[in-house]
């Protein structure tokens, strides 16, 4: 099975989220992407199997949205 993560970028609170309707519980964040990107490889397996998942190689479709506002000078 592919898992679809979403990640999405809080400029309010300067973070990075992460949450998956596929994987459930997985709720994250960081202030870096590379680092919730990790952060979701040890997770995901971890709440899957908690959730009764059997143990089988993972496929994680990970996509990330950011926007930005840009002030015309």
């Amino acid at each position: 099975m592919d898992y679809k993560v979403n990640l999405s970028w809080d400029s309010e609170a300067a973070v990075w989220t992460a949450n998956s309707d596929d994987i459930p519980g997985l709720v994250l964040e960081s202030g870096s992407l590379d680092a919730l990107i990790e952060r979701i490889r040890f997770a995901a397996p971890e709440l899957l199997a908690m959730n009764g998942v059997e143990s089988q190689t993972l496929s994680m479709h990970i996509r990330s949205e950011r926007y930005e506002k840009v002030v015309l000078a």
